[in-house]
């Protein structure tokens, strides 16, 4: 591998410790953005559905009540 040649003579710290830190540091705001939005999305995901599903159930409680004076559901 690739990887192994590279870090091949170097302490354990540089490894474990040196390499990530440059890498959030380099690529921090990158990595910060895509779990903003990735995260936002989600969020308006959740929203959608919960309001879909208040819709949903509006309408099922509000056309549940009048069935019961109408002869049949399927009359539209």
């Amino acid at each position: 591998m690739a990887g192994k040649g590279i870090f091949a003579g170097l302490p354990w710290w540089v490894t474990w410790v040196v390499v990530p830190v440059v890498v959030i540091v380099v690529f921090g705001g990158l990595i910060a953005t895509a779990l903003g939005f990735l995260i936002g999305v989600l969020f308006k995901v959740l929203i959608a559905a919960a309001l879909i599903a208040g819709v949903i159930y509006l309408v099922r409680r509000v056309s549940g009540s009048s069935s019961s004076s109408s002869s049949s559901k399927s009359d539209w």
